[in-house]
């Protein structure tokens, strides 16, 4: 899958964002090793820590339905380009640490590609657990 195709999927996904009292809706796409495409918005609360980002929903999609490797994740927010907040790299890294992310605005008329390692850098995964 191209990346404008994942920065269009993570376009429509953000349109079922629920986010009142942000106001900020996010979309995700997430693509999978074997070419599944999950895709997920960010669902706000009223109890504001019980937020989900939207690349977390994508991440917890396919990771419910036993999918555990993945290429790429496109993000689509607002009128430029934003990052995936810490927690939610972290929740990736976990998964894919060489994973491709798309930063694009919430049109996706323009996007950036960064490793996850560029956001995360030295992050914290499986092997660093003692066993």
């Amino acid at each position: 899958m191209d990346e404008s195709r994942l920065v269009a999927a993570a376009v429509d996904a953000r349109r079922n964002a629920y986010a009142p009292y942000s106001g900020f809706p996010v979309g995700a796409a997430l693509l999978s090793k074997g070419g599944r495409l999950f895709t997920g918005c960010n669902v706000e609360n009223a109890s504001y820590g019980l937020t989900v980002c939207a690349e977390r929903v994508a991440l917890f999609k396919a990771v419910s339905e036993g999918v555990r490797e993945f290429e790429a994740i496109a993000v689509a927010c607002g009128d430029a380009p934003c990052s995936p907040c810490g927690a939610c790299r972290q929740a990736l890294n976990e998964f894919a640490p060489n994973l491709k992310v798309i930063l694009a605005d919430g049109e996706g008329r323009r996007w950036e590609v960064v490793p996850l390692s560029d956001l995360l850098p030295r992050g914290f995964g499986p092997a660093d657990v003692p066993r």
